[in-house]
């Protein structure tokens, strides 16, 4: 290559100790704005729980998905879009957990009060006894 093809002031090039040509450095700001502020969490193992286990409505999924663009703003550096994105994978979390715990206890309450039910119907009820599954079908037998 030819140095006359680029039009360096002075005849500098690139890799050289020519400083005649280039201009004088300006100053470097530095945005220190977050930094006594901690980052966001990003809630992502509670994600992956609520994904994983029943994920109703696929609350868990959204949750997941709004943890893992948490920590992609957090790693760009946008803390106000992390913190955004943080808060609604928490909200997300929270109303899966709520559902992943209410619907197992509803289940439960059923079993219970079915169990409860059947054995007020008919006087005694011995359901785990000898003709307890009989007996059992024959309330549903009428």
């Amino acid at each position: 290559m030819d140095n006359a093809t680029y039009s360096y002031v002075n005849d500098c090039t690139p890799l050289t100790n020519c400083k005649s040509g280039r201009k004088a450095g300006g100053s470097t700001v530095v945005n220190m704005s977050h930094a006594g502020k901690k980052p966001p969490n990003d809630y992502l193992i509670w994600s992956l729980c609520n994904t994983l286990y029943v994920n109703f409505c696929c609350l868990g999924f959204m949750a997941l998905i709004y943890s893992i663009k948490a920590r992609d703003q957090k790693t760009l550096g946008d803390m106000r879009a992390a913190q955004e994105c943080s808060d609604k994978a928490k909200w997300y979390n929270i109303l899966a957990s709520g559902w992943n715990l209410l619907i197992p206890l509803l289940l439960l309450g059923l079993l219970v009060l079915l169990l409860v039910h059947l054995g007020s119907s008919e006087g005694t009820f011995d359901f785990f006894g000898e003709d307890g599954f009989q007996s059992f079908m024959k309330l549903f037998s009428r």
